[in-house]
């Protein structure tokens, strides 16, 4: 596939590495992880001061670079082949599209020029523990039980106008114990009526409780957030936004962001084992010469290169989004096994740095996934099984395409 990159694209691009080749590392992603944030404070800084990553994506008027998803792939697929622990999914994916999707002229310019400069962070806080279904990537996320549930599930809010206060709490919030700011699914309007708004929750709320919590990738803080008579501001002029429909269109585009960053984790595991192969010696000869190997290496890059194409692709055409995270995650699923297994007995040890992309790639499928159930609502929405659930069909297939 020939990607056709501008030469500023390029140049994001190859900045970019040079910086993390610069400060990330083995000994680099402990010392992040460890930290309260979750992550370098002094490395995030340079990367949004310096290259100005969380704002690539956000209008020239909301104080970003007005560029376009593409961009902020190409950055995420850098990320991705460093591992890098930072706040930029969660914010620059998630959070700041629907801040500039539903927010009032006044919300956007009080978040979003602080999100493009890198001095808030945000978090996005769905009490129903499915961020794939929330996003209407595994899922049609019209129901709400996405939030929660209904009469006493999830977050509930009450008050009226700008003066609400939410009452519950949300699990596996992504980088949601160091985030600035959170944007919290809560049911509002009572019972009867009840409808998913999103609130905005700045860190520091008055009770508001946030615990980091354990997880298989450290280098992807979770958090529980709790939230007891907490005051929140609806996000959008009137609270009546439609969140549904919101989250599922910034969830195609994330998901495209996504597929980049799992292409740019099994890129990065595949040329470090093929290094690793040319020097380990058995029987007086480097492994990487045997035939066996030669094949199963050769597989994985047929298979890594797939996987690129498509992720460039949905870049381009975030339909494409969800398609493109199936095939990419399922790509670094497997490399970074096969990687763990072709290191031999140093891969399975916790001082090599081979478990830290098998956990990366397990950790994605577990919070984006998995991959047969995107591919199956991905079907689902195309009318391969039938009537298409939505007007245009998915990932670049025409509406009502399908087997007969």
């Amino acid at each position: 596939m020939d990607a056709a990159f501008t030469a500023e694209q390029h140049e994001i691009r190859r900045t970019l590495r040079d910086l993390l080749a610069r400060h990330t590392g083995p000994d680099a992603i402990p010392a992040a992880v460890g930290t309260a944030e979750g992550y370098d404070p002094a490395l995030w800084r340079r990367l949004a001061g310096d290259l100005g990553l969380p704002g690539l994506a956000l209008a020239e008027e909301d104080g970003g670079a007005g560029c376009t998803a593409t961009e902020l792939a190409l950055a995420c697929e850098e990320t991705g082949r460093a591992l890098l622990p930072s706040p930029l999914l969660a914010t620059a994916a998630l959070a700041a599209p629907l801040i500039a999707a539903l927010g009032t002229p006044d919300q956007r310019s009080a978040l979003l020029p602080r999100i493009a400069d890198g001095t808030l962070t945000a978090a996005l806080a769905l009490p129903g523990g499915s961020l794939a279904t929330a996003l209407g990537l595994t899922g049609d996320n019209l129901d709400g039980t996405w939030a929660g549930g209904g009469r006493a599930g999830g977050v509930q809010a009450h008050g009226e106008g700008g003066e609400q206060r939410l009452y519950g709490e949300a699990g596996r919030v992504l980088d949601g114990h160091s985030a600035g700011l959170l944007l919290v699914a809560a049911h509002a309007g009572g019972y009867p009526r009840s409808r998913t708004q999103l609130f905005l929750v700045p860190a520091g709320a008055a009770g508001l409780t946030r615990t980091r919590l354990t997880a298989l990738d450290e280098t992807r803080p979770l958090a529980r957030v709790e939230l007891r008579d907490t005051p929140a501001e609806p996000l959008g002029a009137d609270g009546t936004a439609d969140a549904a429909a919101a989250l599922a269109a910034v969830g195609r585009t994330a998901a495209a962001i996504l597929a980049s960053e799992a292409v740019g984790t099994a890129a990065s595991a595949l040329e470090r084992t093929v290094e690793y192969v040319k020097a380990r010696e058995q029987f007086g000869r480097a492994i990487g010469s045997f035939q066996a190997v030669k094949h199963r290496l050769a597989d994985l890059y047929v298979r890594v290169e797939a996987a690129r194409s498509a992720a460039y692709h949905a870049a381009r055409d975030p339909e494409a989004g969800p398609l493109a995270l199936a095939q990419a995650l399922e790509a670094a699923r497997i490399t970074t096994g096969e990687a763990v297994q072709l290191h031999g007995g140093i891969g399975f040890t916790w001082e090599h740095e081979a478990h830290r992309y098998l956990k990366r790639a397990a950790g994605d499928e577990l919070l984006f996934g998995p991959v047969h159930r995107l591919r199956d609502h991905a079907a689902h929405r195309a009318g391969l099984f039938g009537p298409a659930a939505t007007a245009s069909g998915a990932a670049g297939l025409p509406h009502g395409a399908g087997v007969r």
